[in-house]
């Protein structure tokens, strides 16, 4: 080796040989078969699955709340500020709404923030220690935030960023 050069010198082996070239050629292939599109659709309902089923445990019928729901607010979740029986008809309907606008992706942008707000809203005064489940909650409400409902989505459908 010349003594003049440094290792930054040297010629960076291919990333086309090898172990590392193997796995580099299987990573764009997931790429390319996933896509960002079928990353957003099901980020969209996979969270709007989960607030949805919360929501259903909260009303009889179409979107009745029940009296027990008003009780777990009053008892158990004990939201500062907002009255159990307040806070249960919008959670009930938060859960409601926001997750079938994922779903269609239409102002996907706003429901998954108002869902973001309301993981937030659990997080601080209901139910502090289960951080873990609600930081995945919040990572796909976040990629849906900021990228958007994908291309099958009434937002792209109508030009709605």
């Amino acid at each position: 080796m010349n003594p003049d050069r440094t290792m930054a010198d040297a010629p960076a082996p291919s990333a086309t040989h090898g172990v590392r070239g193997v796995w580099n050629r299987l990573a764009d292939r997931i790429g390319a078969i996933v896509g960002d599109g079928v990353l957003a659709l099901v980020a969209r309902i996979s969270i709007a699955a989960i607030f949805l089923q919360s929501g259903r445990t909260k009303v009889e019928g179409w979107i009745d709340v029940t009296p027990s729901a008003i009780e777990l607010f009053r008892t158990e979740y004990k939201l500062p500020v907002v009255p159990p029986e307040v806070a249960a008809h919008l959670a009930a309907w938060s859960e409601h709404l926001f997750p079938a606008l994922l779903v269609v992706g239409l102002f996907t942008r706003g429901a998954a923030l108002a869902l973001l707000g309301m993981t937030a809203v659990i997080q601080f005064f209901v139910y502090p220690d289960a951080w873990p489940t609600h930081l995945s909650w919040a990572g796909l409400l976040l990629l849906i935030a900021a990228r958007g409902a994908g291309p099958v989505s009434l937002d792209r459908l109508l030009g709605i960023r």
